[in-house]
């Protein structure tokens, strides 16, 4: 039903803008007050879930946000949901000041340090006519699997797959895919280390 209703509205853009512009306040970019009052009936929450009172949720009912039993989003965090959904897995602790921009997935027992920013989003600019700001934007979907761990102050840019239990060094800007078992530090992100099942160790590359 929710698809069919947003296949409708990708051909009516009148309709479209008109809907969208009673959900979100046009300039401060946030769903509008009253929107944000029945937040409670749409998020889904896993049992003994924990989302501090003071997080910036700028969270819609039209894309759809899932956190897992046992999962955590710290303070001063901000959670987007407005152009892509947000999945966040079970026993994952999202930090301090962290900012989440779907489309993003997040998986299981996850741990991300402080002021980690996490967006599915880009701007279009390809235009130099126009303003990049009236060029809209694009998405791709950020898949954080099982078991990783984040640094502070890392960048995770739109498209990013990171692997299993990979480890994201504080301050690092992810540009490519990490693969499972991973070490990966600096700016770009380089991989340092992988696991070698056969040696059981930590291997440098």
């Amino acid at each position: 039903m929710r698809k069919s209703i947003k296949e409708k509205l990708k051909t009516k853009q009148g309709l479209k803008s008109f809907i969208l512009n009673l959900l979100v306040h046009p300039v401060k970019t946030r769903p509008r007050g009253w929107l944000r009052l029945f937040q409670p009936f749409y998020i889904k929450r896993g049992r003994r879930s924990v989302i501090y009172s003071n997080i910036r949720k700028d969270i819609v009912p039209f894309n759809s946000f899932e956190l897992g039993e046992k999962s955590v989003i710290e303070s001063f965090s901000t959670i987007n949901n407005m152009v892509g959904a947000i999945t966040i897995g079970s026993r994952s602790r999202i930090g301090l000041g962290n900012t989440i921009i779907g489309p993003v997935k997040i998986g299981n027992n996850v741990n991300l340090a402080q002021n980690i920013i996490i967006s599915g989003l880009n701007h279009n600019y390809s235009d130099p006519d126009k303003t990049i700001i009236s060029q809209g934007v694009n998405t791709s979907e950020v898949i954080i699997e099982d078991d990783v761990w984040i640094g502070a102050n890392s960048v995770i840019l739109a498209g990013i797959t990171i692997g299993k239990h990979s480890v994201i060094g504080a301050g690092s800007v992810v540009i490519r895919d990490v693969p499972p078992y991973s070490i990966v530090v600096g700016n770009p992100g380089k991989i340092i280390k992988q696991y070698n099942f056969s040696s059981q160790e930590w291997t440098k590359l």
